[in-house]
């Protein structure tokens, strides 16, 4: 089936905008405060809208990098928990991998999930000269379990993917010790971030922490930390 066919389907079965093909699995629906069809977003997953919808997840320690095409209005969202993970013998250009690889625990690491949206972005027509790219989250809520801030490296790393790739940062809230809540909106870039009080959201925490773990041992397994 065509990628036009398989998109159209789609629209029929679910009443939904049409989703690239890749991203079937992602949690789709009508955000009735907002007005808006939205996507939601776990840890390792990104998304790429091609209909101006609304972009959602929830972030303690991890990263999100929202990035569009400002003159297609193109755009999506990643969410990463770690920086780096290297693999030997993998390149990182999409074109190489299958549909299932790309949702492996790859993208939960900020190296292969920056490459992952902004490839994505590309196929579909947009140019790196028209990127315009904001960072969220990167709390420091596993201090109390950690020796290693875990957001603080992944702020690290992405300010440095981004100076390395000669992107501009157009917009950030980064740091402090509290969870965020993330809409982002792919077609016009707007954004609007929720601050959660820590003491009142101990299982963003909590979860978060066996995600990390998870991570350390080769698995995250089935964690939601929405």
């Amino acid at each position: 089936m065509s990628i036009k066919a398989h998109v159209a389907n789609h629209y029929v079965r679910t009443g939904l905008p049409p989703a690239l093909p890749e991203f079937t699995h992602v949690n789709r629906y009508f955000d009735p405060k907002q007005k808006v069809f939205a996507a939601k977003i776990m840890p390792g997953e990104f998304y790429v809208s091609l209909h101006g919808e609304m972009i959602v997840t929830v972030l303690g320690s991890c990263v999100a990098a929202c990035i569009r095409d400002v003159k297609l209005g193109i755009g999506g969202m990643n969410h990463f928990m770690l920086p780096v993970e290297r693999m030997q013998g993998v390149s990182l250009n999409t074109n190489s991998k299958t549909k299932s690889d790309v949702f492996t625990d790859s993208a939960r690491y900020g190296n292969w999930a920056m490459e992952f949206l902004i490839n994505t972005i590309l196929k579909q027509g947009g140019k790196k000269e028209n990127l315009e790219v904001k960072l969220f989250g990167g709390g420091n809520v596993l201090d109390a379990i950690r020796t290693v801030d875990v957001g603080r490296d992944n702020i690290e790393f992405v300010q440095g993917y981004l100076k390395a790739e000669n992107l501009a940062l157009a917009a950030s809230d980064l740091g402090d010790d509290c969870p965020r809540k993330v809409l982002y909106f792919a077609d016009t870039g707007s954004v609007k971030i929720k601050r959660m009080h820590r003491t009142h959201n101990d299982t963003v925490q909590e979860r978060e922490a066996q995600y990390v773990k998870g991570l350390e041992k080769g698995s995250a397994g089935d964690i939601d930390i929405f």
